[in-house]
């Protein structure tokens, strides 16, 4: 397993890391994904760490807590030898303080998931959406508060706009507050939007990447395809409008690009579709999930191997799409593109 650096920090965290939104699903949207009880997460996890996997991904919203409690469940007994990142901010009631990142949420949101998860302290919190309606200095003085005391060891955002991360970038350096190491972040062959102002962001100011959903959120599975029902078993049925949407035939077309580059490696099509992602800038760890060992193991044959730059050029090609404004001129007018080169 490659580890890397996350962001300008120093904690090194490895290139695959795992998502446990399918421990203890349920619901719409979450049971869709799995519903791992303990005894399977912890097979699971036994197969990540035989793999230098390590780093484990969570939130307080996945099934209402459920989700953390089958994680540290699954950790008992060797907490030192995994690092843990959860989420907070969503909705987890009906209250006026169960969402946002207010300091008395933000505090009362990570006992919580310390209590859930059985352990004193979180490797990484990272907000799982921006709370307009805080001040940026109570969000940024309450987790140096959380820091200071050892129950946090680093932070950072998710789905968070440029401004936002600039924002709190810039009051953190002028408070001596921490800064966001991490930006959990929607990438993919089908969804390459993180490029256009975040991924320049994050090469700028030290913000590694998270990435979630590295498979166009179930499309780049090799089973979604150009004239063919959408399979029976897929997710999609119930989960697609909680996505991000994508058009049929860009999709069709990166796919078919895919089956060349497969042709060529005798990879998988979802090995090849995180092999690239692991090749792009400012991504320190690609989130993989996975309902079933059958599913992990495949997943985990992403990394060992790399795809050459003719490949990647085919797969940057056919996903490739027009920026939007203001980035397409720096795309497409050679004045722009010389003062401003392309991050990628």
């Amino acid at each position: 397993m490659d580890y890397r650096n996350l962001g300008a920090s120093g904690l090194k965290v490895p290139a695959l890391s795992f998502g446990a939104g399918t421990f203890g699903g349920s619901g719409p949207l979450f049971g869709a994904w799995g519903n791992s009880d303990a005894t399977e997460a912890r097979r699971l996890v036994d197969i990540c760490l035989e793999a230098g996997v390590n780093l484990f991904d969570t939130a307080d919203v996945y099934s209402n807590g459920a989700s953390e409690q089958v994680l540290g469940e699954a950790m008992k007994g060797r907490r030192d030898a995994v690092l843990i990142s959860t989420k907070t901010s969503l909705p987890m009631g009906d209250g006026p303080n169960d969402a946002g990142s207010s300091r008395s949420r933000l505090i009362k949101a990570v006992e919580d998931a310390l209590r859930r998860l059985g352990t004193d302290y979180i490797d990484l919190l990272q907000l799982h959406a921006f709370d307009a309606a805080t001040p940026i200095e109570e969000v940024l003085s309450t987790l140096d508060r959380l820091v200071r005391a050892g129950k946090l060891r680093y932070v950072g955002v998710s789905n968070f706009s440029g401004w936002q991360v600039m924002k709190s970038l810039g009051l953190a350096d002028r408070y001596g507050y921490p800064r966001y190491v991490a930006n959990q972040v929607y990438y993919s062959l089908v969804g390459r939007d993180y490029e256009w102002e975040l991924m320049p962001l994050g090469l700028d100011q030290g913000v590694g990447a998270l990435v979630w959903s590295p498979l166009g959120w179930g499309r780049l599975t090799g089973k979604i395809r150009r004239g063919q029902k959408l399979p029976e078993k897929s997710r999609l049925h119930d989960t697609a409008s909680f996505g991000p949407p994508v058009d049929d035939e860009h999709l069709y077309r990166v796919v078919d690009a895919l089956d060349v580059v497969a042709e060529e490696t005798g990879k998988t099509i979802p090995q090849i579709a995180i092999n690239w992602l692991l090749q792009r800038p400012t991504v320190a760890s690609v989130i993989i999930g996975a309902r079933n060992e059958e599913q992990l193991r495949q997943n985990l044959g992403a990394v060992g191997w790399s795809l050459t730059p003719d490949q990647m050029k085919i797969l940057d090609t056919a996903s490739e799409v027009t920026a939007p404004y203001p980035y397409f001129p720096y795309r497409r007018q050679e004045g722009f593109a010389r003062l401003n080169p392309p991050a990628v």
